[in-house]
């Protein structure tokens, strides 16, 4: 871990489509007096198949304003639904508990996978005007194919629930769990309250928060989200993604 990357503060916005509009502008409202525009977004070209980007409609000007301005743009699956059937009954678990249904790359062959992350990231591209900046699997959920495809596309950066690694060379580029919220069922709700609770104040090299669309719609997270921002912001500087990579 270089100097650079050490008390590094990275924040992210999820599932940025057609569908969410005006809760990513919540979300920018909520996260910019921490972080200003040093955050990403996770963009999907057409959220469950019927929120489709459209070059040239309004949303696509307003996706590549954001780019312009500095924030970085990751691809984030292509329709964020999952699917696929599964023969292995971890991968079955996983799917069913883990997302509603949601995990798309999780089922994915190679081939599969790489087509819509080829497809998802020239239009992506086409809209914003310059390279897609990294790819995040919805639900943060990989299968051995997914992988295989993202290793093989070039795209420099990838994350997990755990992890942030280069796939061109393998290399781990930061290590510990993203804080995120849910509010799916009370339980979940609960339970992310308490885990964000414990993690702002982690003693981790880089720390990083992914907020979602449905968080903005619930005053408890909202709350949580502006303590949590509060505090790691204190001892951390907000930073990019790329900050992780090595110097060229």
């Amino acid at each position: 871990m270089s100097t650079a990357s050490q008390n590094l503060l990275l924040a992210s916005i999820h599932d940025v489509s057609p569908r969410f509009e005006s809760e990513v502008e919540r979300l920018l409202d909520l996260l910019a007096p921490h972080v200003g525009e040093r955050l990403a977004m996770l963009v999907v070209p057409n959220h469950w198949g019927d929120s489709p980007i459209t070059p040239g409609s309004s949303f696509a000007t307003r996706l590549r304003s954001w780019a312009e301005s500095g924030v970085e743009m990751f691809l984030h699956g292509y329709f964020h639904r999952d699917l696929s059937s599964y023969e292995r009954a971890t991968d079955r678990i996983r799917a069913r508990f883990m997302t509603a249904g949601e995990g798309e790359f999780l089922g994915l062959s190679r081939e599969d996978a790489s087509v819509r992350i080829a497809d998802g990231r020239a239009l992506v591209e086409d809209v914003i005007g310059r390279p897609v900046d990294g790819f995040v699997a919805p639900a943060w959920l990989y299968g051995e194919g997914a992988l295989e495809a993202l290793g093989d596309s070039g795209i420099p950066l990838a994350e997990d629930h755990w992890h942030v690694w280069s796939p061109p060379s393998g290399a781990r580029l930061a290590s510990g769990p993203v804080i995120t919220w849910a509010s799916r069922t009370r339980a979940r709700l609960a339970s992310s309250l308490l885990a964000a609770a414990a993690l702002r104040r982690a003693p981790l090299d880089v720390l990083r928060i992914g907020v979602h669309p449905p968080d903005c719609r619930h005053p408890v997270l909202v709350r949580s989200i502006e303590k949590t921002f509060t505090i790691a912001a204190r001892r951390r500087r907000a930073g990019r993604y790329s900050d992780l990579l090595p110097a060229a």
